[in-house]
């Protein structure tokens, strides 16, 4: 999250300048007298982080205060920068509150996050909405032709000037209020749409009492199935969730279709079924109150609001890239349903396809076709082992290298931790890594930092950042052995991780991931190109039990099934950026007020033609990107990236050399280590020499 009050939500710490009590007794506000200033998770209890965070908004006011109040005239030195330094305590504190609530939530802790939302939210507004201080900034900005700025600190004084306008610091008096009360209740709704979510992940359970519902799983799954049975107290059953793990290699693998639409159909109601965790109507509240904040700040939709920051722009660059891909991707998605119904009718299956039928049945058709299977794969990609060849493809590539540390405190005693080493030995960052499911922690995988780098004075301060994931655990007879999906995903979330260790910002607000949403995940995507490649696979991918290299026909056979599902993958995705364009461009309050959500996303999904087999990636009941995250009106950024990144990638393939220095070094100078502190199309034109271009993203995805 970008902004000076970045404290709010996946926050960054610094101890310099923070102001500390060492004689509290609250472990959140003492100095921390720990290896490079990471946090004493060993110390924290829940009842330290209320009045931590409590007194940490206070210290933050005090320092914001000493800003508007200043009575010298208003500088770039003693009001933009300033603003950028305070809040440390805060942004500390912020850090670990929101690196707990999401990987080891409780009840307990979940109504501390519902006490603290309001608070938060009433903090940061008073901050953007305070007119005396707003004057100040918009007195540097009226100036800032004759300051004699650098790029960054250009950069940061417009961000900072547009961050209080966008914040409402504009309006009159009775908006400004009304807009604090819509801020107030949208954190809320936000805390409870996820919590909800969670929930509901966790208490689904798909019980198997003999060994007839079992047709089809591998013995790992089946393994897996019974230990989580024994820790729910089903000793002697099997238990499937609606957790991913667990949730999609069912659907691969077993034969019994009735058991397939079972959990297939709990999934797709999450979130809709009529009791306490019910989602739509937090949802269609969140829409209301989104517009009409958006018609507050001049805006005609909370799309046009969202996008005037990113690089689309627009709401129309978004629906014509998504048009773009939505009709070859569907032509090649009804082509794989029809491959895959042929097989159904072939076996004499007697049913048309379904949603609950498609993850079989490609199964199906990818072993007969390229002779794989999850089965034949999986062996190949024990975690750690994944996890050391996306340390050698990043020391390759930049000359990174990780040392295990065993001294520094953690969450949970399964999150490892690292020093990152730059190529000349000098301590680049601290990297946490939490991969395996929990139902303390909320579902899906991301990066975020407990400490963002920038500079204090001449010293570059070091970022402690961290990814989470809900990766394959290991069992009792076998290690963690990834899916080809979950090998992705490590990528995509470590090349986030890259974005924020490899920062070289000088201020917080610019650093690291602190860019336009569909900017943000270009590094991200663009490391997953590496993920499969057969210079890294022959390298790194051993079978867990003999330690031979994965043979060199299946690394051809996994190249050659390159293209295969693309138009399911790329369809349900499409349908879910559709879904949340369309729900954020509405532009008549009165009309979201009466919308029935089950209506309104049944037609999105028919006008644009979603077929039977096929469903939305998420249902907006359990969108959480959405309507629980930061993605409202931005999750077509995964696509927007995806056409940087193919491109990005494709540099590499002109070179002749998935390790060449020199565009290896170009991406990291011109974009790894900018953040923000530029706009995204200057730092991808420094890198690539154009713009970028859509060929290599339609050729990857074989939709040419």
């Amino acid at each position: 999250m970008k902004g000076i009050l970045a404290a709010m939500v996946f926050v960054n710490f610094t101890l310099a300048g923070v102001a500390v009590d060492p004689a509290g007794g609250n472990p959140l506000l003492e100095a921390w007298d720990t290896p490079a200033g990471t946090p004493p998770f060993a110390r924290i209890e829940l009842a330290a982080i209320e009045p931590a965070m409590v007194a940490a908004m206070a210290e933050h006011e005090r320092e914001i205060a000493a800003i508007r109040d200043n009575p010298e005239p208003p500088t770039f030195a003693n009001t933009i920068e300033a603003l950028d330094r305070a809040g440390a305590l805060l942004s500390r504190v912020g850090a670990v509150f929101s690196a707990l609530n999401g990987t080891s939530t409780s009840d307990s802790l979940q109504a501390v996050a519902r006490r603290l939302s309001p608070l938060r939210s009433r903090h940061s507004d008073a901050i953007l909405l305070d007119q005396a201080l707003f004057a100040r900034v918009d007195a540097v900005h009226r100036a800032r032709a004759d300051l004699g700025l650098d790029g960054e600190q250009s950069r940061l004084l417009d961000e900072t000037w547009r961050e209080f306008t966008r914040g409402g610091a504009a309006l009159a008096a009775d908006a400004r209020a009304r807009l604090q009360a819509i801020n107030e209740e949208l954190a809320l709704l936000g805390l409870q749409f996820g919590e909800n979510v969670l929930k509901e992940t966790n208490r689904y359970e798909l019980v198997i009492e003999d060994e007839a519902g079992l047709a089809g799983l591998p013995p790992s799954l089946v393994q897996a199935a019974a230990e989580t049975a024994a820790q729910r107290g089903k000793a002697g059953k099997w238990v499937f969730t609606l957790h991913r793990p667990s949730l999609i290699p069912f659907l691969q693998a077993s034969t019994r279709r009735d058991l397939r639409e079972r959990i297939y159909r709990a999934y797709l109601a999450m979130g809709s079924n009529g009791d306490e965790l019910d989602n739509r109507t937090v949802l269609r509240r969140t829409v209301e109150l989104r517009l009409e904040r958006a018609r507050l700040l001049g805006y005609p939709s909370h799309a046009h609001y969202v996008l005037a920051e990113n690089m689309a722009g627009e709401p129309g660059a978004v629906y014509s890239l998504l048009d773009r891909l939505w009709t070859p991707a569907l032509a090649r998605a009804k082509a794989e349903a029809a491959d895959m119904q042929a097989l159904v009718d072939g076996e004499g299956g007697g049913f048309t396809l379904a949603a609950w039928d498609w993850w079989h049945y490609a199964e199906k058709v990818k072993k007969a076709r390229y002779d794989l299977d999850e089965d034949r794969v999986r062996p190949y990609f024990e975690l750690e082992a994944v996890r050391d060849g996306m340390f050698d493809v990043v020391h390759r590539l930049w000359g990174l290298t990780f040392r295990q540390r065993n001294d520094i405190e953690v969450w949970h005693p399964e999150v490892k931790v690292y020093d990152v080493l730059d190529a000349d030995g000098s301590l680049l960052a601290i990297w946490y890594s939490d991969y395996f499911p929990r139902e303390s922690k909320r579902g899906g995988a991301w990066m975020s930092s407990l400490r963002k780098t920038h500079r204090d004075g001449d010293v570059r301060v070091v970022p402690l950042v961290y990814n989470v994931g809900n990766f394959t655990r290991p069992t009792a007879g076998t290690p963690a052995l990834l899916s080809l999906d979950e090998v992705r995903t490590m990528y995509h979330e470590f090349g986030h991780a890259l974005h924020g260790m490899l920062s070289r910002c000088r201020y917080e607000k610019l650093s690291g991931t602190s860019v336009a949403r569909d900017f943000v995940e270009l590094p991200s995507q663009v490391l997953e190109n590496w993920a499969v490649e057969p210079a890294v696979l022959s390298r790194h991918a051993r079978h867990w039990q003999t330690q031979q290299p994965i043979p060199a026909d299946l690394v051809e056979r996994l190249q050659r099934a390159r293209h295969f599902n693309q138009g399911f993958e790329t369809v349900e995705y499409l349908a879910a950026s559709y879904l949340d364009m369309d729900w954020h461009s509405l532009d008549d309050p009165a009309k979201v007020a009466a919308t029935d959500p089950d209506a309104f996303e049944t037609a999105a999904l028919e006008r644009i033609g979603l077929i039977d087999a096929i469903a939305v990636r998420y249902r907006s009941p359990y969108f959480r990107h959405v309507f629980g995250g930061g993605y409202a009106a931005g999750y077509y950024s995964y696509v927007w990236a995806e056409v940087l990144d193919a491109d990005a990638f494709a540099a590499f393939g002109e070179a002749g050399d998935i390790f060449d220095q020199g565009i290896a070094a170009s991406f990291r100078g011109h974009v790894l280590e900018r953040g923000g502190s530029a706009p995204p199309m200057d730092l991808y034109r420094a890198f690539r020499g154009r713009d970028p271009e859509i060929g290599p993203l339609l050729e990857r995805r074989g939709l040419r």
